[in-house]
């Protein structure tokens, strides 16, 4: 008897998601950046202008500018209804993170002003316990740190540019594990089965970019800014430990084994992309007391058309190569960020801070899965400094992030995603010299 085997369409995505801005990008590294929920591009007024805005170095106070943050994240259980049967259903895991970054800024040499960032750009955190959610995402767990070398030059006291180099380090564990689906064609029609199947994986990679940024101030009390961070492909490599289970012949068929379970054991690769981000910001100063900062940021999320996974050895095994080997149609698209950022200097050494944000997911619905159940959010913020003498300064800032629930359709879940949200709390101290 002649037998076509296929297995049923089945994601399962590496070294991708969302700590909690759209994608699986983290544009909040500082104490005032999460204060006012990322609007930091034209108004940067400490060390972290290293990272945010590199041509604003050249308007610091001429100094060495030092600062040191440290931000706790706390992502809710997102929780999916399936509207099939409720034996699909599930909750994710609570996740807690701890995200130390880093600024400096050097004095001015001949207009030049030199800048260092240490940062976490993007990140994953993902674990489903519940059967049907784990099969796709039992857990994903990714870390990406960036190394930004920055430098200025101030043309005149109007307009500044700015150029780095982006050195990004990228680490990743993927697991999951479950029951898939198998289809058979069979002289008798179409018959149905299963198999089981897991995998865990781990991988790392470096990559480079660079980034760009131009500051101009038209008129007094007045900057514009804009900055641009180039895309950068992620190729992670690592290894790979993974098997099905045999695929049985119902009994009126004969019984027995239809397809042979399988075992990989080896090199494996995967690339992906930290997109390129535009922003472009305007800030106001009234009374030389209430700062008023509006932004823009355009995510190049269309480079993320598909995941394709290579291995050391070709996958033999059909229902391995379905689950584990075909290419993911991702079609994510490019998003748009508003920002709107205040800051109010009390004059007696207190500085208050407030921000808002409505933030546009990439993923479309045919796509989307329990990797990254993504949607549109809006971003609460507030934060305070307080100035201890004229060196130094300390911060702390809280940021929600709360996203819409959202109901899919497709071949990875009929249901609906709800409780998604995150929490920031980022504590700072900063030195000049």
């Amino acid at each position: 008897m002649t037998k076509t085997w296929g297995m049923a369409g089945l994601i399962l995505l590496t070294a991708t998601g969302s700590a909690f801005a759209s994608g699986y990008s983290i544009p909040e590294q500082s104490v005032n950046s999460v204060a006012r929920a990322g609007s930091y591009v034209a108004y940067t007024p400490g060390a972290d202008a290293a990272y945010y805005n590199p041509a604003n170095m050249s308007w610091l106070e001429n100094r060495t500018h030092l600062e040191a943050d440290a931000t706790w994240i706390n992502l809710t259980p997102v929780k999916y209804r399936d509207d099939r049967t409720v034996a699909y259903n599930g909750s994710a895991e609570t996740e807690n993170f701890f995200m130390p970054t880093l600024f400096a800024v050097s004095p001015e040499y001949n207009k030049f002003r030199f800048g260092f960032s240490i940062t976490a750009p993007g990140g994953l955190a993902k674990e489903w316990r519940d059967p049907y959610p784990a099969t796709f995402a039992e857990k994903f767990a990714v870390k990406v740190f960036e190394f930004n070398p920055t430098v200025s030059y101030r043309f005149c006291d109007r307009f500044s540019l700015a150029a780095g180099v982006r050195a990004v380090y990228v680490d990743g564990q993927v697991m999951s594990n479950g029951t898939v689906p198998v289809t058979a064609e069979t002289p008798m029609g179409t018959l149905n089965s299963s198999s089981r199947i897991g995998r865990y994986m781990d991988g790392n990679a470096w990559e480079a970019g660079y980034n760009l940024a131009m500051s101009i101030r038209p008129i007094d009390n007045m900057n514009i800014g804009v900055t641009y961070r180039s895309k950068i492909n992620l190729g992670v490599s690592g290894h790979a430990n993974m098997s099905t289970s045999d695929v049985l012949l119902p009994p009126f068929l004969g019984g027995g084994v239809a397809i042979p379970g399988s075992l990989y054991n080896g090199d494996a690769g995967v690339e992906i992309p930290l997109p390129a981000v535009l922003a472009v910001a305007v800030s106001y100063t009234f009374f030389d007391q209430l700062t008023v900062e509006l932004g823009y940021n355009r995510t190049y999320w269309s480079a993320y058309d598909s995941l394709d996974f290579t291995y050391s050895s070709p996958l033999t095994n059909p229902v391995m190569q379905g689950a584990f080997g075909d290419p993911r149609v991702k079609s994510w698209s490019d998003t748009n960020t508003w920002r709107l950022g205040v800051t109010y200097d009390f004059k007696n050494n207190w500085i208050l801070m407030a921000g808002f944000a409505i933030d546009q997911n990439p993923a479309p619905d045919n796509t989307l899965s329990f990797e990254l159940p993504d949607a549109d959010a809006r971003l609460y913020s507030i934060g305070v400094r307080y100035k201890i003498n004229e060196d130094m300064e300390i911060g702390a800032a809280y940021l929600y992030d709360d996203k819409e629930s959202r109901h899919v359709n497709n071949q990875y879940a009929v249901g609906e995603f709800s409780n998604e949200a995150a929490h920031l709390v980022t504590v700072g101290f900063s030195y000049k010299f």
